[in-house]
């Protein structure tokens, strides 16, 4: 009997897996504990019906999954995409659970979507969606249980939806339920930045141990959304010169340099950067392949393979998506001296300033734009470093050193706690 060929999702839940039992072995936990950690504490799964602009009613399949809630309240994004599965979000959660450990910050791991083409929905069919999925997965949520937050296609304004659905419920507003909401109604300054800013963070201290010097290198920006395009602006200011960028329609190369901001802008009056006219047209593929020093895949999972890895040039590759690289092509990226920022130490700037964004919201303060970005410094050079030395003294890379570390205190938090009843 032939073997169906594995989803997308399930490749990309296998690889969480094998990452989470390479670290378990490095720590040699128990059986037990390790069975606690690696499967989700609680899944959801929803079919929901929504009235379109042509009246029509179309029912939609929505998750959420909290994989481990040992170190504090769930903490993830919600994301709106045609491939959203089970087998994806809840591989998600699970990095959510070791990114939130790696920067130590006191949340676990949850991750929510929707499968839907937000691209073919009007704003009224998206704020209806959005509502009802909230309603849907209401019992799991709330600000000392399970806190969501934008994530692919979703923003600002889809947590502005999900705070007042809640809220609508509750009876009066509860600003802690959801982070990376609009100032006006509660949200962090900084926040939208944080994830592009926090990569950025721990590429200038790669870049400061490997001796290379910013303001002469060279950046591939792969994935041109919120952490890309922000990313790519950042690392311009400090002198890097950013030679390609892409999105899901096509890239474009311009190795005398592209202007990040004009970028930007064409893709807000074209709904893409491939034309931009300052540049050559590039594919996807192709762009991951280009010389350079720094590589920031930003877009979905699964693009670094073992076919492509032994191609990739860049001296740096800082993880601004979730699960870019496979664990095949790993072993190839180490062997050719690439130096991978993992995602779960490169990203994890949203989720801290989320949790910045919780803590002011509960203790009703709002701190200005420098103090968050200063607290955001410290908490990512700080995890950069103990990765860092986790990796020199065992000899490993750096994602295996960030998983050792994540999966070491999430164990540590287990056994403290113990087992009910």
């Amino acid at each position: 009997m032939e073997l169906l060929a594995k989803t997308k999702g399930e490749e990309f839940q296998d690889a969480a897996l094998r990452l989470f039992n390479i670290a378990a072995e490095h720590l040699n936990l128990d059986s037990g504990i390790r069975e606690k950690l690696k499967w989700p504490k609680r899944e959801l799964t929803v079919h929901f019906p929504v009235k379109m602009d042509d009246g029509s009613i179309h029912v939609f399949v929505g998750y959420r999954v909290q994989h481990n809630v040992t170190r504090g309240p769930a903490k993830g994004g919600i994301r709106y995409h045609p491939d959203v599965t089970l087998e994806e979000v809840r591989a998600l959660a699970a990095l959510m659970t070791w990114k939130c450990a790696v920067v130590n910050v006191p949340f676990g791991g949850a991750k929510g979507g929707v499968r839907c083409d937000p691209k073919k929905m009007s704003l009224r069919e998206l704020e209806g969606l959005t509502r009802r999925y909230t309603t849907e997965i209401s019992v799991f949520l709330g600000p000392e249980s399970d806190i969501p937050a934008p994530d692919v296609y979703t923003n600002a304004q889809t947590m502005a939806w999900i705070m007042d659905t809640y809220s609508m419920h509750k009876g009066y507003s509860v600003p802690g339920v959801v982070t990376g909401k609009p100032i006006a109604i509660g949200g962090s300054l900084g926040r939208k930045e944080a994830t592009a800013r926090g990569c950025v963070f721990t590429i200038q201290e790669a870049a400061r141990e490997l001796g290379l010097d910013l303001s002469r290198a060279t950046a591939v920006i792969q994935g041109y959304g919120n952490a890309g395009s922000i990313a790519a602006m950042l690392l311009h200011e400090l002198g890097v010169r950013i030679i390609a960028v892409s999105d899901s329609r096509g890239g474009a190369f311009n190795p005398k340099g592209i202007d990040p901001a004009r970028a930007l802008e064409h893709k807000g009056k074209t709904g893409t950067v491939a034309t931009f006219p300052e540049a050559d047209r590039i594919g996807n593929q192709e762009l991951l392949e280009l010389p350079c020093d720094l590589l920031v895949p930003a877009a979905l999972e699964g693009v670094i393979t073992k076919e492509n890895a032994p191609r990739i040039k860049a001296r740096i590759l800082a993880e601004a998506a979730n699960g870019p690289t496979t664990p095949e092509a790993d072993p190839i990226l180490f062997a050719n001296n690439v130096y991978v920022i993992p995602d779960i130490l490169a990203n994890a700037g949203g989720v801290t300033v989320s949790y910045f964004e919780w803590v002011q919201n509960l203790e009703m303060l709002h701190w200005s734009e420098d103090d968050v970005n200063r607290r955001l410094r410290d908490i990512m050079t700080r995890s950069f470093q103990e990765v860092r030395e986790i990796a020199a003294k065992e000899r490993v890379d750096m994602r295996t050193a960030a998983y050792i570390l994540a999966v070491g205190r999430v164990a540590e938090a287990t056994l403290l706690r113990g087992v009910y009843p």
